[in-house]
């Protein structure tokens, strides 16, 4: 999901953005489908052009979906951002698995992050805990600074957080601009009452 003023299903994912700024660009930048977006997660050059042809407002940009999904190579992205001419938001992600990183596998992170920027990307998908479950803040902060002006996406990491609520303000003090989830279920249909109660929460601070 991401956390917004607008808000919008896609694939089986829940958009909410929770930064006011990241609206207006959106609205200003982003084709609507009604009233919602339509962000298709692709894995190759070749679906987010399929993507951008069959409507989307924008993609992710990954590989290795059988394995939640990691940052494509160099290669990879600089053709799409070369062949693309709608959003592209790229998932920084060095390997599948949990979302606890080394202090090396950070530093891989911030180095993918520059190279989106030198790129032109739109924007990365981040997303950092603790053993604990809570939001790595510190080392996310870190990736948030690397990455502006490009916009910043809080990825699924958040459906292993142990407390959604809190979880959000974190992400909110961050400067976070959306957060993807499926409300900690396998689908945003399922989560749907938790859904409804975040994007309360989070309308409740813009």
């Amino acid at each position: 999901m991401t956390i917004s003023r607008g808000v919008g299903y896609f694939l089986f994912f829940y958009v909410i953005r929770v930064n006011e700024n990241s609206l207006r660009y959106n609205i200003m930048k982003e084709k609507a489908i009604g009233n919602y977006q339509l962000e298709i997660c692709s894995n190759s050059v070749a679906s987010a052009i399929e993507a951008e042809q069959g409507g989307a407002s924008r993609v992710e940009f990954c590989q290795n979906l059988e394995n939640g999904g990691t940052t494509p190579s160099f290669g990879q992205l600089q053709l799409v951002r070369k062949l693309v001419n709608i959003g592209i938001h790229v998932l920084i992600r060095p390997r599948g698995g949990d979302f606890l990183y080394t202090e090396t596998e950070i530093l891989e992170m911030i180095a993918d992050i520059q190279l989106c920027k030198e790129l032109g990307i739109d924007g990365v998908v981040i997303g950092m805990l603790n053993a604990d479950g809570t939001v790595d803040k510190v080392n996310t902060l870190r990736l948030v600074e690397a990455a502006r002006p490009m916009h910043v996406t809080f990825h699924r990491a958040f459906d292993r957080v142990e407390d959604p609520f809190q979880a959000l303000e974190d992400v909110i003090e961050l400067g976070i601009d959306r957060i993807l989830t499926s409300g900690l279920q396998n689908s945003a249909l399922a989560g749907a009452p938790l859904l409804k109660q975040l994007v309360q929460q989070a309308m409740a601070v813009l």
